[in-house]
């Protein structure tokens, strides 16, 4: 039986104890309200960051204009309507949640808040809401890290790890490179082992019976006060266990004060438990469900605004059709292949006879026999310019010995030109590459006019020639994304980049295409000049569209970098990846012209690389490593040539940045290793004769030949007719060596104490350098600096001409003195 509770039977003291029970049922009914109010509060926030989240998966995009304006905007209105399911408000939410900050590990925050919605209103834990908040806390930012470094480093969506883990990874892989991901995953590991294994979670102990308890044995404790409620039945379960007075206080903070009758000596406490109401305490009949709101198709509501959403765009593009680019020019004609020379190659085809086949294959074997090295089979494929033999060595002859014997080869086969291919990529041969004793041209027009250039459909299609199995050899510019270009002089070089931009021109609009020329050699590429109104871009205040001045060309590339931060604020507002999805979410009428609009592919084309870097070295060579880190997302592409392939023009920052390397013959092996990282270069036989690496694939081309008259009839073509008003004008740059005007301002009244030394000793040597200031007179580059920019605000040197001396302008000490005195 259980233990019997004798009430006093004052009358004044029960009456105290009823009003104090009912003051107490009062509070308890007013707080419970209040949490309901606010559960229901913390429910619905749930509701609609799930709601938020799942329509800005499927129609985020279309929305990004939206939730980017302001707030006064919003008040104004707009025409364009919200396709999220929550409003403009859930887009807003589910847009600073998911692509501003932590990406979609956000979407943790939504059972933290319907569990805590149970917990508040009905005191009721599925999962400890403690510990789940340091798990989402921890989860929403470690997963942003990690969906980050994917999005980072695979160009994954920029939404996936969101804003903070975008950045977050950007500034962890300028540091430690890739090892960011080892650290990522480690702070992971540290946080499982401390929250799961040091800090586990307490195992229910079964109550001990009374009677079998050891003396001086320290009785199992329940582990809270609730967790006792829940566990009533036990106290009927087990009739061995009886309840004293002191027992029951250690419940009393959550049992309710008993409903004593002033009649009633003695009350039963189990008939009590079991029968009383419990206005608080989670009892099981009191059951709390819910369910999360599903995206019905067939309800009437979300039919309407399904409707009206998808039809707003599409009614734009049923009334003005599709946006098209090139309506500005819609009389443009793209040029034909008549402007291109029709050579007759018919008796080209038998220049390499059979004769020389069998014995250039007879000379192979007898010396490859000769050092021991016997061949079971051995095929020709004869190319416009060399004949590929691929020979299949019998067992266990070693590759390296073959290879060995290159010079061996050519001075057997009487050849320049030989070149041995280790192992033909996906056979299990061998090549030998022999020049032909009588070359065949490749005339432009057959590569133009050919079926494969004419149906392709990349975006920037390319064709520079044939290769050696007489294949017209057809590129993506966009996919390579970068062109690093090599060769002697008089190699083809030249040629190969008049090939490049004339099959751009045969293939590409105006409207989607622009060049950047730059041609410090000025007489390179100033056929394309009369192509300004067309496909030329340039800075507003050039004269002239093809750039010749050395000094202008830092200039344009910072203007470069600055378009392309502009393009990326516009792919970040319209939620695209790259240049074509941006493009195609423009033309289908998703984006507001207001604020966005069509963007042409930029081509930058540098004809001399090692001239610049003459003379304005790292000026150069940061910009152009700044674009090719990031600008191929964007549309920007670089095709950088140069006749002097040594290191300290093809610099390390700039090689690691072009996977795509062309090299023309160049005259030793150590330029070949620089632009190829590997040999062969040196060996080819030149006149449009080039090596091709992309990748782990180098492969061998003939150049087509465009003559020069051919390049003339084809800009005099494009240039004859309807062009834009002037050509495509690039940002103003924000350069720090454009200071000339804001040096020439400079207050001199607070000149350096060695102003006066200085100024004598530029004149006396004529060298206005800041190295010759820091080293004769024992100053800091700083400080050294800073007297050359006052000294060109005197007047005394020019301006900034890049890794060269400033200009002395003063030629005599007295005229020094003179400009002194006045200062």
């Amino acid at each position: 039986m259980a233990k019997k509770i004798t009430s006093p039977s004052n009358t004044l003291q029960l009456n105290f104890e009823k009003d104090s029970n009912k003051e107490s049922v009062k509070r308890s009914e007013l707080s419970g309200r209040i949490r309901l109010i606010v559960a229901s509060f913390l429910f619905l926030t749930g509701i609609l960051l799930f709601v938020a989240f799942i329509s800005n998966f499927f129609m985020g995009v279309a929305d990004q204009s939206e939730v980017e304006r302001s707030t006064l905007d919003v008040i104004e209105g707009s025409d364009i309507p919200v396709k999220n399911l929550a409003g403009l408000l859930g887009a807003k939410i589910a847009h600073f949640f998911l692509f501003r900050t932590f990406g979609w590990s956000s979407v943790l925050l939504i059972p933290l808040f319907l569990l805590s919605a149970l917990k508040v209103g009905y005191r009721k834990e599925i999962y400890s809401v403690d510990r789940l908040s340091w798990q989402v806390l921890f989860y929403v930012i470690w997963g942003s890290l990690v969906a980050g470094f994917l999005s980072y480093q695979l160009d994954l969506p920029h939404s996936l790890g969101g804003g903070v883990g975008f950045f977050l990874n950007e500034k962890l892989h300028q540091l430690i490179g890739y090892m960011s991901i080892f650290v990522i995953l480690f702070a992971g590991l540290v946080f499982m082992i401390l929250f799961y294994q040091l800090n586990p979670k307490p195992k229910a102990q079964p109550l001990a019976d009374a009677s079998h308890a050891d003396e001086g044995a320290q009785a199992p404790l329940v582990p809270n006060a609730e967790d006792a409620l829940f566990e009533e039945d036990l106290f009927d379960e087990d009739p061995s266990i009886h309840v004293d007075n002191d027992d029951l206080e250690k419940f009393r903070p959550i049992v309710p004060p008993l409903k004593l009758n002033a009649d009633a000596e003695e009350l039963d406490l189990d008939e009590e438990l079991s029968t009383q109401e419990v206005p608080e305490a989670p009892v099981e009949d009191l059951t709390f469900t819910y369910k999360v709101a599903e995206v019905d198709p067939n309800a009437p509501v979300e039919e309407v605004e399904e409707l009206t959403t998808e039809t707003k765009a599409n009614d734009l593009v049923a009334q003005f059709g599709l946006y098209d680019p090139t309506a500005d020019l819609p009389k443009y004609q793209y040029p034909t292949l008549d402007l291109l020379k029709e050579y007759d190659v018919k008796n080209q085809t038998t220049q390499v006879t059979m004769d020389e086949l069998k014995e250039n294959k007879e000379k192979i074997v007898e010396t490859l026999q000769y050092y021991g090295i016997g061949i079971s089979k051995i095929e020709a494929t004869i190319g416009p310019t060399v004949t590929l033999y691929e020979i299949v060595p019998k067992a266990g002859v070693r590759v390296s010995k073959i290879t060995s014997l290159e010079d061996d080869l050519s001075l057997s086969l009487a050849a320049m030109g030989v070149r041995i291919i280790g192992q033909m990529p996906g056979k299990n041969t061998i090549g030998i590459e022999v020049a032909n004793k009588n070359r065949e041209m490749v005339p432009v027009r057959a590569v133009i006019g050919s079926e494969k250039f004419q149906k392709s459909n990349f975006d920037l299609p390319i064709t520079l020639g044939k290769t050696i199995s007489n294949e017209i050899f057809v590129a993506d510019l966009a996919k390579m994304p970068h062109l690093l270009m090599a060769g002697a002089t008089g190699q083809g070089k030249s040629v190969g980049l008049n090939m490049l931009l004339t099959s751009l021109i045969y293939k590409k609009h105006p409207a989607t295409l622009k060049f950047v020329l730059v041609d410090p050699k000025k007489v390179e590429l100033s056929l394309f000049n009369k192509l300004e109104r067309h496909f030329l871009a340039c800075l507003p205040d050039s004269e002239e569209a093809i750039i010749t001045d050395t000094k202008k060309v830092v200039s344009t590339l910072n203007s470069l970098c600055k378009e392309m931060d502009l393009r990326y604020d516009k792919l970040k507002d319209a939620g695209c990846r790259n240049i074509k999805e941006y493009n195609h979410k423009f033309i289908n009428r998703r984006l507001n012209p207001n604020d966005h609009e069509f963007m042409p592919y930029i081509v930058l084309v540098i004809d001399e690389l090692a001239d610049l870097m003459l003379t304005a070295g790292k000026e150069v060579e940061h910009p152009i490593a700044r674009l090719a880190q990031l600008a191929r997302a964007i549309g920007i592409h670089l095709v950088v040539a140069t006749q002097r392939p040594s290191v300290n023009v093809i610099t390390g920052t700039i090689k690691a940045n072009f996977p795509a390397r062309l090299s023309f013959k160049v005259m030793s092996k150590i330029d070949s290793r620089t632009i190829l990282d590997a040999g062969g270069a040196d060996q080819l036989v030149g006149q449009g004769d080039m090596l091709l690496s992309m990748g782990s694939e180098v492969i061998r081309l003939q150049c087509a030949f465009v003559d020069t008259p051919e390049v003339e009839e084809i800009c005099e073509f494009i240039g004859n007719q309807q062009g834009y008003a002037s050509a495509y004008l690039l940002p103003e740059p924000d350069s720090e060596e454009t200071g000339g005007q804001e040096r020439s301002d400079m207050d001199l009244s607070n000149r350096d104490s060695f102003f006066d030394e200085a100024a004598r000793l530029v004149v006396m040597h004529q060298q206005g350098s800041t190295s010759l200031i820091q080293r004769k007179l024992k100053l800091g580059y700083n400080r050294a600096g800073r007297l050359i920019d006052q000294l060109e605000a005197a007047g005394i040197v020019g301006s900034f001409g890049g890794s060269k001396a400033r200009d002395v302008l003063v030629k005599s000490e007295t005229e020094l003195e003179e400009i002194l005195r006045n200062l």
